[in-house]
């Protein structure tokens, strides 16, 4: 038998969240504990309004599970087969799996990632730090405030509107450094997109290297218009979920942005990133805002990825676990994280 108990975390951000469809001050996840004979696990869900997931709707499945059987999921074939009689949100399905994983790990007396049979993690792991929208006046501050710099790499969340002002302070902060610019779906089509990059190749100082789901992910004739004409990679983001045609995503893009969150765990997010290299695309792996529960998680695979864009932690205020810490844009694992592996 497997105990098994949901606690809800409301978490503060250290600043407006910000992104091209909506803004938070705040943010409600979900922590799962799987338990087997005195051995706990615990797993992180973080709902996205993308996928229409809500703290409310991932609390209801979750009883409804308890009451069809969860306590008798004592392996992952159990899990998987009850959550394939009774689908779940991909941010509590992932909460799910990884507790009873890092509860079965435990017992095993193995390392998450080597129970997973990934190769191990690096000690540390070099992570991008997200500029959410704001109003370009305030970017130079948000950067010192924020030591932005010790980053090598910059993601920032832009707009269709405001979008090249916002490059523009960014460029003029920091000019010349590596930027992922993530566009969250903003941008209706192929067209527009492509005149805001010809306007964005005129500002000084700015360097884009990576571009991130600019367009909806429904657009797959315009991203395969995009594709030989962008100038720069494009990342899937929100065109991949938890499955992918994988032939169809290498028409349409350069690489593909993997969330253990979006995926629905271990063993999906896995297999996409598996399966984006396999395809010769570049694998990239994301989070949602997420305490240090769910930034461990990621880095249990972090291996499978070259690129690492996992500060969920840093937009937390109080973080509550204290798993993972930040040094000079590298993730190290605390001491009490490293107990759980």
């Amino acid at each position: 038998m497997t105990t098994w108990t949901l606690t809800t975390h409301e978490l503060p951000l250290n600043y407006v969240w910000k992104i091209s469809r909506n803004a938070s001050t705040t943010k409600t996840n979900l922590v799962l504990q799987a338990t087997q004979a005195g051995t706990s696990g615990q797993g992180e869900a973080a709902p996205n309004v993308r996928y229409g997931e809500s703290p409310a709707l991932l609390q209801a499945q979750f009883e409804d599970l308890l009451a069809h059987g969860l306590a008798q999921a004592d392996t992952l074939p159990d899990l998987t087969a009850l959550l394939a009689a009774r689908p779940v949100a991909h941010a509590l399905r992932f909460a799910l799996e990884s507790a009873l994983t890092h509860c079965l790990a435990a017992r095993a007396g193995q390392p998450v990632w080597q129970w997973l049979g990934v190769p191990a993690p690096g000690r540390r792991v070099a992570t991008a730090f997200t500029l959410p929208i704001m109003a370009p006046g305030e970017v130079a501050g948000f950067i010192a405030e924020h030591r932005a710099e010790r980053f090598r790499l910059l993601k920032v969340k832009v707009d269709q509107a405001g979008g090249l002002d916002l490059l523009r302070a960014v460029a003029a902060a920091v000019p010349n450094r590596a930027l992922l610019v993530d566009g969250n779906e903003a941008w209706p089509d192929a067209d527009s997109l492509l005149r805001f990059l010809e306007q964005a190749a005129a500002v000084p100082g700015l360097r884009m290297q990576l571009l991130e789901q600019p367009l909806p992910a429904a657009c797959a004739d315009d991203y395969r218009y995009l594709y030989p004409r962008v100038g720069l990679p494009l990342l899937a983001d929100e065109s991949v979920t938890d499955e992918a045609d994988f032939e169809e995503i290498a028409r349409q893009f350069h690489g593909v942005n993997v969330k253990l969150m979006k995926a629905g765990g271990y063993q999906r997010g896995i297999e996409l990133l598996r399966q984006t290299r396999a395809h010769g695309l570049l694998p990239m792996l994301g989070c949602m805002v997420e305490t240090s529960l769910g930034i461990w998680s990621a880095l249990q695979v972090s291996a499978l990825a070259d690129v690492h864009d996992l500060d969920g932690i840093l937009v937390v205020r109080d973080e509550p676990f204290h798993l993972v810490r930040e040094e000079n844009g590298e993730l190290l694992e605390n001491e009490n994280g490293s107990r759980l592996r």
